[in-house]
């Protein structure tokens, strides 16, 4: 409650402040009460982000700018990463809701992740980011299922063409389910279930912005070390796949 009064202090504060100095530029604008839009939280030293959901569009997009496929499918992930990405590789988006979006290099269809509109061995060029962990759980409505996660797993898996990539984003840290938002695996655990692909590369997102922001190839004691970290997995598929 202190916190929200001094806010409000100092946005009063600048509110009189501002109004004063309007007086001499009032014919560029019209300044109307019922106009205030308070935004009190964003005086900070340092502009604020969501570490998982910027870093990892950021080490996704560094993949595709250098394997440059001819075009990429991207399964439910990140809307930015797909529409940015479009720039400058043609990206297919699918979504249980496919998004009413119109850009060049750039198309959106529905598609049920347990259950994908591919035939098996045809994508070269995949992604399906902070997505599969919510797989089951009901937040977004879907049917509870232990296992959604696997059977989601199972249809990226087989629809990778050979010598194709995907790129797998998902929480990291002590393996559990917080229900109903979302699981946390271990590294271990997300390369098991890809059996039958290379790992080519392996990005951690540390919890603790200390410990750097997007960490390739990271130490094990790091890996260790989180409760709530973003693993980034660059996976290939094998040939005898």
């Amino acid at each position: 409650m202190f916190f929200d009064k001094l806010n409000l202090g100092s946005f009063l504060i600048d509110l009189f402040r501002f109004k004063r100095l309007l007086r001499n530029y009032e014919d560029r604008f019209i300044f109307n009460w019922r106009d205030l839009y308070p935004c009190f939280k964003d005086k900070s030293e340092e502009t604020p982000f969501d570490r998982h959901y910027v870093y990892h569009p950021a080490w996704a997009a560094r993949v595709l700018a250098r394997t440059k496929p001819q075009f990429h499918i991207d399964i439910s992930s990140s809307l930015h990463f797909s529409t940015l990405v479009s720039s400058f590789i043609p990206v297919r988006f699918f979504d249980y809701r496919p998004v009413d979006l119109n850009l060049t290099n750039f198309c959106s269809k529905s598609a049920d992740l347990l259950s994908l509109p591919f035939e098996t061995s045809s994508i070269q060029s995949l992604s399906c980011m902070h997505v599969v962990e919510h797989v089951g759980l009901g937040r977004y409505g879907d049917p509870l299922d232990p296992e959604g996660d696997l059977k989601a797993v199972a249809e990226l898996k087989r629809v990778v063409a050979a010598d194709g990539d995907l790129l797998f984003v998902v929480p990291v840290g002590v393996p559990r389910i917080m229900f109903n938002a979302h699981r946390i695996y271990s590294p271990e655990q997300i390369e098991s279930l890809f059996s039958g692909f290379d790992l080519l590369e392996f990005a951690l997102i540390p919890e603790n912005p200390s410990d750097g922001g997007l960490v390739i190839q990271p130490s094990q004691k790091l890996v260790a070390s989180q409760k709530y970290g973003c693993g980034c997995f660059w996976f290939r598929k094998k040939h005898d796949t």
